[in-house]
């Protein structure tokens, strides 16, 4: 075993599972981290346009051109504490690949750090979140993702509020931003349990008045997990399920503003590099900032 056994070590274990790429301001080692970086280029079940698994790459160069320090948070992020461990290796098995995420997931905890993992598809989220039972979540997504199984795979992008219920249970789910759900998703019982909160009621009454209505009901520590296809298509173009009539950028901004703090474990997913202007890619770089300055900010939000 050698010195491999000891916690402070987790770093080389971690770099069996993952190449090498770096967010610009996670400048450092796992041993001394609070945020760990990861990204996961794994597509495989993409139902429509496929290329997600390009996206941590593309996080990370859009990420380049953002300054290290945000009036908004008065935070120089190079010194919160964020280490990037690069793209875990994945096969094309879904399966096998939410597993992976479960366990580097499982390290990551274990070492009292937080994940942010870059996705990739929203399967991966399922593997996540497998270690957060008794966590609440809130998701920004198009879709319901409520599938039992979806070409033959429970393990499929079109599956992963579905998979969480299993491992959260009711009513821990709060979903904004939802304006497509298929007749067997709507019918399905389980649906009542996760509390979608759709776009065109959040444009009608405004995202504050929305969040007030569920805040009470949130659990006091949270996962939060966004599909950028919840956010409309003017601001993040780049998907590989497009939706019209989406949440605002600044919509996503003030739920991750009000509920950081109270999070420990966000995951970022569904960019597609081939279909973006630039966009997409910089305002996912941007809303990783907004989670990590929104949690070491002392300002009031």
């Amino acid at each position: 075993m050698g010195s491999n056994g000891s916690q402070k070590d987790h770093g080389i274990e971690l770099s069996a599972y993952a190449s090498h790429r770096k967010l610009a301001d996670a400048v450092y080692d796992y041993e001394d981290s609070k945020y760990v970086v990861f990204g996961v280029p794994f597509d495989y079940t993409s139902s429509f346009r496929r290329g997600s698994s390009r996206g941590p790459l593309e996080v990370r160069r859009a990420y380049d051109n953002l300054e290290s320090f945000d009036v908004a948070y008065e935070i120089d992020f190079t010194k919160v504490g964020m280490c990037d461990i690069g793209d875990l290796y994945v096969t094309e098995s879904p399966d096998e690949t939410v597993d992976t995420v479960e366990n580097v997931v499982s390290i990551i905890r274990k070492d009292g750090k937080i994940p942010i993992m870059i996705g990739g598809e929203h399967s991966i989220t399922g593997g996540s979140i497998r270690n957060y039972h008794d966590y609440g979540m809130i998701i920004i997504d198009a879709h319901s993702d409520f599938r039992n199984d979806y070409m033959g795979n429970r393990n499929n992008h079109a599956c992963a509020t579905r998979r969480s219920l299993e491992v959260l249970g009711h009513g821990k789910i709060f979903s904004f931003g939802t304006r497509s759900t298929s007749i067997e998703e709507y019918q399905d019982p389980e649906y009542k349990n996760v509390t979608f909160l759709r776009s065109e009621d959040i444009h009608r009454y405004g995202i504050e008045s929305t969040y007030s209505s569920i805040e009470q009901k949130l659990h006091d520590r949270l996962y939060f997990s966004i599909d950028m296809d919840g956010i409309d298509p003017a601001f993040a173009p780049g998907v590989g399920t497009p939706e019209p009539y989406g949440l605002k950028d600044t919509d996503v901004r003030f739920l991750i503003r009000k509920t950081a703090k109270n999070t420990y474990g966000f995951d970022i997913l569904e960019f597609t590099p081939d279909f973006d202007n630039g966009n997409t890619a910089m305002l996912a770089a941007k809303l990783i900032q907004d989670f990590v300055g929104s949690r070491e900010t002392k300002k009031k939000f």
